[in-house]
């Protein structure tokens, strides 16, 4: 009997050297207790022993630099081991201090090695806290025999807690006098926080005001008076990306001079206006430049040609501001509207559909528009003189509006970001760029001598430029088909025919019967328009190789480490279609996303989508298009240019 009840005992003393955790400490507050990776080590193979931490709801403890107030956790091990592998901390403030804490399930590993048997003893001590602080303290114990070691049931709590430390920060930081902390390198982060290593180096509980640079972003910190800015800067910065994935990177800040404040005014003026001047080169608006100088090559007067100029100016300046005036008071309102937003509009479209067609029946000389040439642009601005010149210079910003020029995302960020009084001074820039070329012609000696003299080729040449009106009127038509299903298209082209026959009834001549039938068709078209609305939304229709954007599978493809190219793009953007077919629906493009199994996400921003917005809006962006490249693993993503080639979209492959 007694030899029995000695190997019971034996037995009993083993059975700790196959326990995956240790008896716990346990409180309302907390419950302490000992884990390791795996049940049985072998000789000089490195293992893992960590206190593992499980506090109730609303109590935290300390990180090893617990800020304004706290005390970490000592834990002192048997046999001696490495230093503690700390997790990251948050944020936590205790009333008027903030203190670097956790929260939750965490653990507190070391790693070991060992020639043979361990019996493991860990003194620990700690403190949490809530409303009050309350300490804690316990021994623990296990025993881990030699064996084959493999993963136990507690090695996912160590998988876990691998993910939670930070890692090295892959770009450049610098420290200012001023307590500037500039990141270079770093696009597309949303926020980041700055956690000091050492106590006494920052004002923990100041401020942290965050704010997106060109190359990276900077924070604005608040310095203690012992800080040496000479010696920099060491912690820990947590970030969150365009995607809403946090990262934490452990950064070292050496001394620098602060960054810019912002892009300064004059630059984006600048900006503003070469992005404006550009746009007269987009399809959308070339025709009507075209037909203007056309009219300049008639041979008209210095002083008639100047005032043709000046009121097709006033009209695309007035239009500019409007376009200001409307982003400011629908975002004020809290709508998410960005540069372009009312081709979100399918009524809106039809209408500009009509306005196109109209012009291009004009042109193919359906109808009279006016006296001369310096009438084009349809509706009021195919009346002749002052008020047909002003109404065109409307016209042309209607229909730049789906086009998207070098510089102009920054300006028009820039802007809307701005007071609304330097916000409407941007857009007036962008339109003075657009206005320049023709008011360069009319009124700057010499210029309009540049152009061919009067002949049968005006004549020739108008009718030829129908047909980039007929051509945009045709895509416009897709759009809504887009926007408004089949209704909407069936709407759209019963309207063509409607106008079609109130052209064809004005040219007859200025008789009754045409006058009335042609009032009748325009009141017609007018009154179908107000029964197009947008289609229900649906599924995006399903490319090879492309999924629709959503935030959350963008998340989920960063959180695993893939590789994502992001395409934010609209139907009604001229931009954003040349740029994939040139680009981005090449052989060599798709065999490069193919190769380095790159999923491709596409955006849909031809209806309204606030998800969609709000994601622009991170990358100080309001409107499409928008291309980034995520590489694998956890890097920054890379912005790539609105003028999209090829060898960009393959380049910024190559790099990974």
């Amino acid at each position: 009997m007694s030899r029995l009840l000695t190997f019971l005992l034996l037995l009993l003393a083993a059975l700790p050297a196959y326990a995956l955790e240790s008896a716990p400490v346990v409180s309302p507050r907390a419950r302490v207790s000992l884990v390791t990776d795996t049940d049985a080590i072998a000789a000089g193979v490195p293992f893992r022993v960590a206190l593992r931490f499980q506090l109730a709801e609303g109590w935290h403890t300390y990180w090893k630099n617990p800020g304004d107030a706290g005390i970490p956790p000592e834990v002192t091990f048997e046999p001696l081991a490495g230093p503690i592998d700390w997790p990251a901390p948050s944020r936590v403030a205790e009333g008027t201090v903030m203190t670097y804490a956790y929260t939750g399930a965490f653990l507190l590993p070391v790693s070991m090695r060992s020639d043979g048997p361990v019996t493991l003893k860990v003194h620990g001590n700690w403190l949490v806290c809530r409303d009050i602080c309350v300490p804690g303290e316990g021994d623990f114990g296990l025993v881990l025999p030699m064996g084959t070691p493999a993963p136990n049931a507690e090695a996912p709590l160590f998988a876990v807690h691998d993910r939670s430390v930070p890692r090295p920060s892959p770009w450049q930081a610098s420290i200012a006098a001023d307590g500037t902390l500039s990141v270079q390198g770093a696009a597309g982060i949303a926020k980041a926080v700055f956690i000091p290593n050492a106590a006494g180096s920052i004002d923990d509980d100041a401020p942290q005001v965050f704010s997106a640079r060109e190359d990276g972003f900077a924070l604005a910190l608040k310095l203690s008076a012992d800080f040496k800015p000479a010696d920099g800067l060491a912690g820990i910065l947590s970030v969150v990306d365009r995607s809403g994935q946090r990262s934490d990177l452990i950064v070292t800040a050496v001394p620098g001079a602060a960054p810019a404040a912002a892009i300064p005014l004059p630059e984006v003026l600048l900006f503003a206006f070469l992005g404006g001047l550009i746009l007269n080169l987009m399809p959308c608006v070339f025709p009507i430049l075209a037909m203007k100088a056309v009219g300049l090559a008639t041979g008209l007067a210095r002083n008639t040609a100047r005032g043709h100029a000046l009121f097709y100016t006033a009209g695309v300046l007035v239009s500019f501001a409007g376009l200001a005036g409307t982003l400011l008071a629908a975002r004020s309102a809290g709508s998410a509207v960005g540069w372009g937003f009312q081709f979100q509009s399918p009524m809106f479209v039809v209408g500009m559909t009509w306005v196109l067609f109209g012009v291009g029946l004009g042109l193919s000389g359906v109808f009279q528009i006016g006296a001369g040439l310096m009438g084009i642009g349809g509706g009021l601005a195919g009346k002749g003189g002052h008020v047909g010149d002003f109404f065109t210079g409307l016209l042309a910003v209607l229909v730049a509006t789906p086009c998207t020029a070098p510089f102009m995302g920054v300006a028009i960020a820039a802007g809307l970001a701005a007071p609304a009084a330097v916000t409407i001074v941007v857009f007036l820039a962008m339109g003075l760029g657009l206005a320049t070329p023709y008011l360069a012609l009319a009124t700057i000696p010499g210029m309009g001598r540049l152009l061919p003299r009067p002949g049968r080729w005006m004549e020739v040449l108008k009718q030829a430029l129908a047909f980039p009106m007929y051509a945009a009127a045709v895509w416009l038509l897709w759009v809504t088909s887009q926007e408004a299903g089949s209704n909407g298209v069936l709407i759209a082209g019963a309207g063509c025919v409607l106008l079609g026959f109130a052209a064809w009834a004005w040219g007859m001549g200025p008789r009754l019967l045409p006058r009335v039938l042609t009032v009748v068709a325009v009141a017609g078209a007018v009154g179908i328009l107000t029964q197009v609305t947008a289609a229900p939304p649906g599924a995006q229709v399903a490319e090879d190789g492309v999924e629709a954007f959503s935030p959350e599978r963008l998340t989920s493809l960063r959180t695993a480490g893939q590789p994502v190219f992001v395409n934010m793009t609209a139907a009604w953007c001229v931009t954003c279609l040349v740029n994939e077919r040139v680009a981005l629906r090449t052989d060599a493009v798709r065999a490069a996303f193919a190769k380095g199994k790159v999923t491709y996400l596409k955006g849909d921003w031809t209806n309204q989508s606030p998800a969609i917005t709000a994601f622009l809006r991170e990358f100080h962006r309001d409107g499409v298009p928008l291309y980034l490249y995520y590489p694998p693993g956890n890097g920054a993503p890379t912005e790539l240019p609105q003028i999209l080639t090829e060898g960009a979209v393959l380049a910024v492959l190559a790099r990974g």
